[in-house]
């Protein structure tokens, strides 16, 4: 079986890594890739956003099957433009995209349906937001309507940063169109939980809670970034918070997406808010998260690719979806100065036994491989307990090395706490 899967980072590294485990691939291509994912399968240099040229090489290659794994194409319509020339596709098309593409559209959909959120205000007009921060609750929180490489939210803990934070999206346009509409919504507090959960509009199977650490330094300071590590299973997600985010969160959101004409199928992800008032929903993604995607595949037992033709077909109830009982930790290593500036270009050197190790932003020069990214690749290992793959993870990391890298030293720490 021939299959495609589209995207360019540790995400897709780990998602790669687990359809090799099954027998039917005979051949593996991922566009564009990049120099780790070029180890474990054939990288084509086409963008994810050069939508003719991805569903003209399908056809050219006869390819069987084609996972879609970013956001952009995702809510470009890559889904539909693959599907209309009979390539089964992972992920959902357009319209059940803009789950993700639109935060309107998404916190309008939960008020409509009566799915626990925040509460919020919608804006166009930016004299109309400044106007309505005057007597806002601070902190308060301010979100880009659209796409903004994970960056378009701000916390702002003044009226001042809030009024900044407006003033940049709409008026600066640093998010380009995404800033054009703004939602500000209120502030929660509580444990934050990631689920990913598979979905083909009629069956809803989450996958292993997991925990992200977005701060850019230890003890969760410095500026957000895409995320510098996950744990999972989350200790603060009990099976009775799981029970009840089935009830009033995850079925609601997929009857809601049928409702709507816009049938999800694919990976759901679910940004949770452990409230005192409850669980709310912080955010949906319309993919696999990164770096989650590296915590919770490595615990997966089942055949991905199975069940991605499953949920492609619509009969995910026939699939099996077995998670393992251990847990799992991924560092992040990154360039020293992300998010902000940071050089690139330091070749890496990696353990033989790199299974587990995902990477994210590298490249092929002169036949060696070299830092390229922010964010250059993830370490993950799995161990009995959280402290064990924890442990873990930190002695691997010390086994990478690369000039300027840089992460954090307190992965998983607050999860740990939790578990006393």
């Amino acid at each position: 079986m021939k299959v495609m899967v589209i995207g360019g980072g540790g995400r897709e590294h780990a998602i790669v890594k687990k359809i090799k485990e099954n027998s039917n691939v005979t051949e593996l291509f991922v566009l564009p890739g990049n120099g780790g994912i070029a180890q474990d399968a054939t990288c084509v240099d086409i963008g994810v956003k050069e939508v003719e040229k991805i569903v003209a090489f399908a056809m050219e290659n006869r390819i069987e099957f084609a996972v879609v794994a970013p956001d952009d194409p995702l809510v470009l319509g890559v889904v539909d433009a693959l599907e209309a020339v009979d390539v089964p596709c992972f992920g959902p098309n357009k319209r059940a995209a803009i789950l993700e593409g639109s935060k309107v559209f998404s916190k309008n959909l939960m008020k409509k349906y009566n799915i626990p959120t925040a509460q919020y205000e919608v804006f166009d007009d930016m004299t109309n937001a400044l106007e309505y921060l005057e007597t806002a609750p601070i902190p308060t929180v301010i979100k880009a309507d659209g796409l903004a490489l994970g960056k378009g939210v701000v916390i702002a803990e003044t009226r001042e940063a809030a009024k900044d934070a407006v003033r940049s999206m709409m008026e600066d346009k640093i998010f380009g169109a995404s800033g054009d509409h703004i939602v500000i919504e209120e502030f929660l507090t509580g444990p934050e939980v990631s689920v990913l959960a598979f979905t083909d509009g009629k069956t809803m199977l989450p996958m292993v809670s997991s925990m992200d650490h977005k701060r850019a330094l230890d003890g969760d300071k410095g500026l957000n970034t895409g995320g510098m590590g996950t744990i999972a299973p989350n200790p603060y997600y009990t099976d009775e918070i799981a029970a009840e985010c089935m009830k009033t969160i995850f079925l609601p959101t997929m009857e809601a997406m049928n409702q709507e004409d816009r049938t999800f199928k694919g990976c759901l992800y679910f940004g949770l808010m452990l409230t005192p008032n409850g669980p709310k929903t912080i955010e949906y993604n319309c993919r696999f998260g990164d770096p989650e995607t590296q915590v919770v595949l490595p615990l997966l037992e089942s055949d991905l690719l199975t069940i991605m033709q499953h949920i492609a077909k619509g009969t995910l109830a026939e699939a099996e979806v077995k998670f393992s009982e251990k847990a799992a930790c991924c560092v992040i290593m990154a360039s020293e100065g992300y998010p902000g500036k940071y050089e690139t270009g330091f070749p890496i050197l990696l353990p033989e036994n790199s299974n587990r190790i995902y990477v994210a932003g590298a490249k092929i020069k002169d036949g060696i491989m070299v830092t390229g990214g922010g964010r250059v690749l993830g370490v993950t290992e799995v161990g009995i307990t959280l402290g064990e793959a924890i442990e873990k993870a930190y002695e691997t990391v010390k086994t990478v090395k690369f000039e300027n890298a840089y992460y954090r030293k307190d992965i998983g720490k607050k999860a740990l706490a939790a578990e006393v």
